[in-house]
């Protein structure tokens, strides 16, 4: 059945089409996104969810979303998107980071040249028939120094473009490496350094609890006097009291704004002031832009829903589509590894060191770490899933540890997760065969060969006779049919595993017929989601 998709916000006919011609089925109601209660009872039909800035997709509206796969924003802002609720949903949120940034770029760059010139003034006083030329003094952007707060993609094409101005760039960027900064022709520098050096300031960060504010009354106060101020970025990075503060006192000369705290921005403190350069958040706002991010969305929930391709997800590690091709038997077995430490446990659990050994080391380890925790997690709670298990497993305070080593035994590649409590630790191995079916290669240290079902049974005892028959003869008893019968120990008469693999699920019953013999230490049935 081809999967869903409802485009609730505007979207280019091109985008629409390529959904269609990609085999995804699409229902485009470009203003639903501003009906809540209409798109909450249509929302449950669809897999995917394409928007831009109107629909509000909530925790409200996920509840509604029962079917709901991925959500995919037109755009690099997702503050209409809940992340954390749509995590817990299982529910991949994608944007599109790269179309717009150009144009974006572009915008904060002609900002800059508005408030040096006096552009926009000069342009109401000459339309006026005014003719003020003495009026509108300008500066040169030649050889200035702009201090860029956020070197990334948008910010580090702005520093191409100011170089290439013949400006003196600066960079404050904790993730901006000395190698990039070198290859931009910028000098990186600490937040206070920009701010006392820079004749002109344009930030380039998203907006979270670090960054909220970055241009703070405090900050303002250490800017150099004179300097000119571009925020094409987010609203909310600048105090807005305080600059119209700063600027009434000269100590900013000017300040260009696409962006403000609350947006649509019908009324603002800074509004009307004469040094003020406004926009209504026409950073993205070009034809080609709009364009690029429509088709770019669509693309990648078509690549998501019809073979697992993740690309520039916010909660979840991007996946191409051929590791997802590769990768799919190894996804499984991480999950069916972690579903085994998961049932075994039934204490708090400290942490989850994983091993990849051989082959499977190069592949996309994050992913195959998430399968891994949620695994182990769903075991407890069947509402997580791969896209909430690292968040969960943050909040319980599970440290994650992953290992890479080259091939070390027989097999090509093998995955092994061990698991800390404060009481034992507990570790199980597998491997992949070439015919994609994964299998339990080794249990506490012992090695076996036991193909994975839906039901099974687990048991441990002293190595001693009798075993094989008394598990056969009990399922026989109780009509338990068995698929697959695997045995291993640690040595002669030493510990001693049994993993069977059962047609149907085992009553609680033969678990207490088993563990009355004596027999067993331990007698554990076992469930895996198998396709």
């Amino acid at each position: 059945m081809a999967p869903r998709v409802l485009v609730s916000d505007e979207l280019s006919e091109t985008a629409v089409q390529i959904f269609r011609d990609r085999g995804v089925e699409v229902d485009y109601m470009p203003k639903l996104g501003k009906d809540k209660e209409k798109l909450a009872e249509l929302i449950g039909q669809y897999d995917g969810l394409a928007i831009r800035s109107a629909t509000k997709v909530t925790e409200k509206l996920l509840e509604q979303a029962t079917n709901l796969k991925v959500v995919g924003r037109a755009g690099i802002g997702v503050d209409n998107v809940d992340i954390p609720a749509a995590s817990k949903k299982g529910v991949i949120v994608m944007n599109t980071p790269f179309g717009n940034s150009i144009t974006t770029a572009e915008h904060a760059i002609a900002m800059m040249f508005s408030i040096a010139r006096q552009i926009p003034e000069a342009n109401a006083s000459t339309h006026a028939g005014k003719w003020e030329k003495s009026k509108f003094m300008g500066v040169e952007l030649f050889n200035k120094t702009l201090g860029v707060i956020g070197a990334g993609n948008i910010g580090g094409i702005v520093c191409d473009r100011a170089v290439g101005l013949k400006m003196k760039v600066v960079a404050y960027d904790p993730f901006l490496s000395e190698e990039r900064a070198k290859q931009l022709g910028v000098t990186k520098v600490d937040l206070d350094d920009l701010l006392a050096r820079a004749d002109f300031i344009t930030l380039h960060v998203p907006l979270t609890d670090k960054t909220r504010n970055i241009l703070s009354r405090e900050n303002l106060a250490k800017t150099k006097k004179g300097v000119r101020i571009i925020n094409c970025a987010r609203g909310g990075l600048i105090d807005e009291a305080a600059l119209k503060d700063a600027l009434d006192a000269g100590h900013v000369a000017a300040a260009a704004l696409d962006v403000f705290e609350v947006e649509p921005a019908t009324e603002n403190v800074l509004f009307n002031h004469p040094n003020v350069v406004c926009t209504p958040h026409l950073g993205a706002s070009t034809t080609e832009a709009q364009e690029n991010v429509a088709l770019q969305v669509a693309e990648q929930m078509s690549d998501y829903l019809l073979t697992g391709a993740v690309q520039n997800a916010l909660n979840m590690p991007n996946v191409t589509a051929e590791e997802a091709t590769v990768m799919g038997p190894w996804v499984k077995l991480a999950l069916h590894l972690g579903a085994f430490i998961g049932q075994m446990t039934d204490e708090p659990i400290k942490a989850i060191n994983i091993l990849y050994d051989g082959a499977v080391a190069d592949m996309n380890l994050a992913a195959l770490n998430q399968s891994v925790i949620a695994g182990v997690l769903k075991a407890h709670n069947p509402d997580v899933n791969l896209v909430s298990a690292p968040v969960v497993a943050k909040e319980r305070g599970i440290q994650i540890s992953t290992t890479r080593q080259e091939k070390t035994g027989v097999f090509d590649a093998y995955i092994k997760v061990t698991m800390v409590t404060d009481k034992r630790e507990r570790s199980v191995a597998g491997t992949c065969f070439s015919d994609g079916k994964p299998r339990f290669i080794q249990i506490k240290g012992i090695n076996i060969d036991a193909e994975i079902g839906r039901h099974m049974l687990y048991t441990t005892n002293e190595d001693v006779p009798g075993i094989i028959g008394l598990l056969g003869m009990t399922m026989g008893k109780n009509n338990v049919n068995i698929a697959n019968f695997t045995l291993g120990r640690s040595g002669v008469g030493q510990d001693a595993i049994a993993i069977l693999y059962l047609d149907q699920a085992i009553d609680p019953k033969v678990v207490e017929t088993l563990e009355s013999t004596g027999m067993f230490q331990q007698v554990k049935p076992l469930e895996f989601e198998v396709a």
